[in-house]
């Protein structure tokens, strides 16, 4: 949920000042021997503090390994670095929660193929009616689960 999930569309973007303040406040209680890093017990220390989950050994060792192999953890400016592309990873997946909670008319926590075309004539009203057909029949033959939509899917019925 780091360095694979950050979007091209946050690329360059600057963290708020607060959201600043807040990262090295966070860093600073978690980092509490001073030592000017956080190692990975560290970290996800300040992941819970930040947003309110334990990372995965998975992605602890993705971050880990991401860093400088010459340090003994991360750096606060590394930690940074890490938590922007973080929030922009969390505004993405609430972008397309909402996005797909506004074409779920019927709350129903999937589209139909009516509810998938409307979507479409609202968002691309140009796009062929072939081109949304195909885009529904491939993602109706991957039969995602109903998580997957905030990861980018579509949720059909079956």
């Amino acid at each position: 949920m780091f360095a694979s999930e950050t979007r091209t569309w946050w690329t360059g973007r600057e963290a708020r000042p607060s959201d600043r303040r807040k990262w090295v406040k966070v860093f600073e209680a978690c980092d509490e021997d001073k030592k000017g890093y956080l190692s990975r017990e560290d970290f996800k220390v300040a992941v819970v503090m930040l947003f309110g989950y334990k990372p995965t050994k998975i992605e602890a060792d993705s971050v880990m390994t991401s860093i400088n192999s010459n340090a003994s953890g991360i750096c606060l400016e590394e930690f940074i670095k890490l938590m922007e592309k973080k929030k922009a990873a969390q505004l993405h997946q609430n972008e397309i929660r909402q996005i797909f909670t506004a074409f779920d008319r019927q709350y129903r926590g999937f589209l139909t193929l009516e509810d998938f075309k409307k979507a479409f004539k609202q968002v691309a009203p140009k796009l062929s009616e072939r081109i949304v057909l195909e885009a529904f029949r491939i993602h109706h033959a991957v039969r995602p689960i109903k998580d997957e939509f905030h990861r980018g899917l579509i949720l059909l019925p079956w």
